[in-house]
């Protein structure tokens, strides 16, 4: 007769996939939280083009209601 101490195949496994499971809820490290979505602002201000020297920038004056 077998010995009834033994686990089951099944049972072990789905304690193991139990653990699994509570092992995931506790991991504070979540990789969505550190992928890059792209260049940032430091990035834009050492690649953004350099302005012409001989460009002047005049202010843009706007209709006055009144």
């Amino acid at each position: 007769m077998a010995s009834k101490s033994r686990k089951s195949p099944g049972l072990s496994r789905d304690v193991a996939e139990l653990v699994g499971a509570f092992k995931s809820l506790l991991d504070p490290y979540r990789p969505e939280a550190h992928y890059m979505r792209g260049p940032g602002p430091k990035w834009r201000a050492k690649h953004a083009p350099a302005a012409p020297a001989d460009t002047v920038s005049v202010p843009v004056l706007a209709h006055a209601k009144g």
